[in-house]
């Protein structure tokens, strides 16, 4: 190539290799120096200590300086801009950056680092500090690192290629962190709009869509014992009260969204208050429509700028961790949106998604499908779940959508879907994918927990990999979640003829490790409030709201309420406001939340409400054939600690003296009656202590008279027989 084909694919930017041109080469005169600088008036290379060398060439007007010197000398460039004067280091006089083994391992799929290596990193690199750009675009003709330094000028800093990786990259000296950045990138059919940095580990606010150069300090963690206890802390037969919320809709500061630090000033003193063991965070990886509440992300390794920096978040969470409460994120391995600034056709093909509609975009969403048999893509994704619960102690993470990922047809009709290699449904890919994801967990974060929102009857999604499941440490239960609000939204005449919605969900409450679910999903798009579901009047309705808690407290596996249905909200959840906390001073609601308190306080007290929660021991039923009245009752246990008698009465009418049968002769003490006037209710039914007689009633020796409350649940007790934590 002669110098004027160099000068030609530089001014039309795609030159293939620019460190072959540009920067320091020796020949037989010495080192001769190129710079490509458009719009510079003047160039000239001082010593490191900055003292003259010599005055650069403009070959022509296009913005090529050259120069020559006697030998190999190190140098910096004095750039002379119309505006102002630049000193910096020569880009193209630096080797590469990145190791060879990061490359091999990031094309192996297997590379766990990659929030560390790829994307902007901050570094020293041949003793000059700067930062290294690393993007990975194989099919791309040439990649540049565009910016307010270099005028958003895709020419100044086009990127060296590293093969057979597809990873370009370019150190850029004297950078500093703060500075927003993209690539722009010349594809096989020209130029591609400017792409946001899939690797980015912080951006600007939406809705503006650059990524920035993160700050390198690592954060001062002050969670050592937490993180060394989590395991222990969250075992399957560990009480588990997660408390979901979005962030920019909980609670708002001077009629805006809160911070990081406002939202933990307000929240954390709340949660604890209440008795949640966990928060779970609707996704925070930053999302340009911030009506998809952060489920269409485009940057899986930076936290959101809507409530502050990379650094306060990690704050946010090390002061959840002081105050005692866990923090789970909601992750999205499952589809990714179709701006064009972000991971669609990123290099001018479908390199992050299935190429083919039919695999790689869900109609439903409008967004593409992960093509996670591509082992780039399947080391993006494994290293993105890492950075959260590794750089950021996050204690889970609940991954979204997990039923779309397992199977090719999903939401698909005939002929919209092709099978996998087998000639089935199954995507093999994804079914690896998160497979392989739980046992890298397991490994490398011990004691987070992996969750999967997943609807359908797919085997072992909770067993260990190892004897064949798909790993996760729980399912949300949908089925009972579909059921039970079916039932309760009955008016309670016809309550009876749907008695088996609450019963038919204990024929598999142990075949999975449930969490049971009541979230954002169920609060929007017309479907009411929580409370708004509740047939009857207004003391119905809230009454029928705490036995629905009640009974969900008291059921089989972990709950999950999302923010707002704890107090009774009226409204529908509206991600462009904040909850209607006014309603605090009415005792209904001030009762409704009441109860939550205490339910999450007896969940954390009495083992029978948490230990077997997976395990057909726990449970015994002792009346689930009332249709006629409406009455379910039933024994929570746990070995050898004391067993619980919950009775649950779904129709409005008080039921006297209501004999049920318990294991024991004694005194039986009246834990919550969720009819209580500190609740809000009506003060009726059994409340103290009842005494045993000696009468066999649903196959036990002794028997207890209750006065069931309407609409309401008792919780019983042995006497002297308390539990413990």
């Amino acid at each position: 190539m002669t110098l004027f084909d160099d000068l030609d694919h530089l001014q039309r930017a795609d030159h293939a290799d620019p460190f072959a041109f540009l920067g320091p080469h020796r020949d037989a005169q010495g080192e001769l120096v190129r710079a490509w600088l458009p719009g510079a008036l003047a160039v000239e290379l001082l010593s490191p200590e900055d003292e003259f060398l010599v005055a650069m060439e403009a070959l022509d007007a296009s913005g090529l300086f050259v120069a020559r010197l006697p030998q190999k000398t190190p140098y910096r460039l004095r750039i002379h801009w119309p505006e102002h004067e630049q000193l910096s280091e020569d880009p193209y006089a630096f080797g590469p950056s990145l190791s060879e083994l990061d490359l091999y391992l990031f094309a192996e799929g297997n590379h766990r680092q990659l929030g560390k290596c790829f994307g902007a990193q901050v570094m020293d690199h041949e003793g000059v500090p700067g930062v290294r750009f690393a993007v990975w675009a194989p099919n791309a003709k040439r990649v540049s690192v565009v910016g307010d330094f270099n005028g958003w000028d895709g020419r100044r800093h086009l990127m060296r290629l590293r093969y057979p990786a597809g990873v370009w990259e370019l150190f850029i000296p004297r950078l500093q962190q703060g500075e927003v950045y993209k690539y722009e990138l010349l594809g096989q059919d020209g130029l591609l709009p400017l792409k946001a940095d899939p690797l980015a580990l912080a951006t600007e606010m939406p809705p503006a869509t650059g990524s920035r150069v993160a700050d390198p300090t690592p954060f001062a963690w002050s969670d050592d014992e937490w993180m060394l206890q989590r395991g222990t802390r969250q075992g399957v037969d560990r009480p588990l009260s997660i408390y979901e919320l979005h962030a920019g809709s909980w609670q708002w500061v001077e009629n805006r969204a809160p911070s990081w630090d406002e939202l933990a000033d307000r929240l954390l003193p709340y949660i604890s208050d209440l008795g949640f063991t966990h928060i779970e965070l609707m996704p925070i990886m930053e999302h340009p429509f911030g009506g998809s509440w952060g489920y269409q992300p485009l940057s899986l390794f930076a936290p959101t700028a809507r409530y502050g920096s990379p650094e306060d978040f990690a704050r946010f969470v090390d002061r959840c961790h002081q105050a005692g409460i866990g923090v789970i994120l909601d992750w999205v391995p499952a589809h990714f949106p179709t701006d064009a600034h972000g991971l669609a056709h990123f290099d001018g093909t479908s390199l992050y998604e299935y190429a083919h509609p039919f695999e790689g975009f869900h109609q439903d969403w409008d967004t593409y499908i992960y093509n996670l048999g591509r082992n780039e893509v399947h080391g993006f994704m494994l290293a993105s779940a890492l950075h959260w619960l590794r750089e950021y102690h996050i204690d889970g993470l609940r991954v979204d959508a997990v039923a779309s990922m397992l199977y090719r047809d999903y939401s698909r009709k005939d002929g919209e879907w092709i099978p996998n290699r087998h000639g089935g449904r199954e995507n093999l890919e994804a079914i690896e994918f998160l497979s392989h994801l739980n046992s890298v967990v397991h490994t490398e974060a011990p004691g987070a927990l992996v969750i999967a929102e997943e609807s359908t009857a797919w085997p072992g999604v909770s067993k260990p990999t190892e004897e064949g499941g798909l790993g996760f440490a729980y399912k949300w239960n949908m089925g009972w979640m579909h059921d039970s609000l079916a039932y309760i939204r009955e008016d309670p005449i016809n309550r009876g003829h749907h008695h088996n919605k609450l019963t038919f969900g204990l024929l598999y409450a142990f075949s999975e490790h449930f969490i049971l679910p009541i979230s954002h999903d169920e609060v929007v798009h017309g479907k009411g409030s929580l409370l708004g579901k509740m047939p009857g009047d207004r003391w119905q309705q809230f009454a029928n709201l705490r036995l629905f808690l009640a009974m969900m407290w008291t059921h089989p596996g972990k709950k999950l309420l999302f923010m707002g249905c704890e107090f009774g909200q009226w409204r529908e959840w509206d991600h462009d406001g904040q909850l209607d906390w006014y309603l605090l001073r009415y005792a209904e609601h001030f009762g409704a939340q009441a109860l939550v308190r205490e339910l999450n306080q007896l969940l954390r007290e009495e083992p029978a409400l948490h230990a077997f929660d997976d395990r057909a021991e726990g449970f015994h039923w002792l009346i689930g054939d009332d249709a006629r009245n409406s009455v379910y009752a039933w024994l929570r246990l746990a070995g050898d600690g004391a067993p619980l008698l919950v009775v649950h009465n779904f129709t409005p009418l008080p039921r006297p003296n209501y004999r049920i049968g318990v294991p024991q002769a004694g005194r039986w003490q009246v834990l919550l009656n969720s009819d209580s006037d500190s609740f809000g209710g009506s003060g009726a039914g059994s409340r103290g202590g009842v005494d045993s007689d000696p009468l066999e009633s649903h196959g036990q020796n002794q028997s207890l008279a209750l006065d069931l409350p309407p609409l309401g649940c008792l919780i019983l007790r042995p006497e002297g027989a308390g539990g413990s934590s």
